[in-house]
């Protein structure tokens, strides 16, 4: 065999990267199918320092806030108890227009856990209304899952009171909200004591001269 003929073996038989598209791109490519998932929008949210500040505000906010509210049984009426701890919670999301909150509804287990499922939203619902009514805008809170009955505190089949109950947490940013969040979190997080600070009042006493 002559070596043209060699050669032009080895030219039909090498593979390029045509055969196999998935070298032209970054590990992961060929399964990814365009879409912004989950996995994906967290570790942005982490690189850009989002996630961080989401988790401080959460935990800033479920030691600061009574983030729960419970219900009389079969009832999505706010007490005068859940609307105080409201008005609170209100206070509280209104320091942090940039952020976004939800509220998750709960059930007892008496009753059918379709009909459960319907009156745990219909009790974040009410909360949702309420904080609306207290000046927090509509488009920062949502009332998206309701957990029925499949997340009890207490453990019972019985009428449970604290099992009926709306929990308020931090879900996320407003979109078009234009705060840059670079990771400096002391000057956000902690605003409502810069904005209390003071500078020290001017020493007394007799000024002195230069020179003297």
């Amino acid at each position: 065999m002559t070596t043209a003929t060699a050669a032009a073996l080895l030219a039909g038989c090498s593979a390029t990267t045509d055969d196999f598209p998935q070298l032209q791109y970054e590990a992961g490519a060929v399964v990814d199918g365009g879409g912004f998932g989950n996995a994906t929008m967290n570790n942005v949210m982490v690189q850009s320092a989002q996630e961080d500040y989401r988790v401080n505000l959460a935990r800033r906010f479920a030691s600061e806030i009574d983030s729960t509210v419970t219900f009389e049984f079969n009832s999505t009426v706010l007490d005068a108890d859940a609307q105080r701890i409201l008005s609170r919670q209100a206070d509280w999301i209104r320091q942090f227009p940039e952020v976004r909150f939800r509220v998750y509804g709960h059930t007892d287990l008496v009753g059918s856990q379709s009909y459960n499922r319907s009156l745990g939203l219909r009790r974040a619902q009410a909360v949702v209304a309420y904080l609306t009514s207290q000046g927090i805008g509509r488009d920062r809170l949502e009332a998206v899952a309701s957990f029925g009955e499949t997340q009890p505190l207490i453990a019972t089949n019985d009428r449970e009171r604290r099992n009926r109950r709306t929990v308020t947490e931090v879900s996320g940013f407003v979109e078009t909200d234009p705060m840059v969040l670079d990771g400096i979190y002391a000057q956000v997080i902690y605003r409502g004591y810069i904005e209390r600070a003071v500078s020290p009042p001017a020493l007394g006493g007799t000024e002195i001269a230069a020179g003297e």
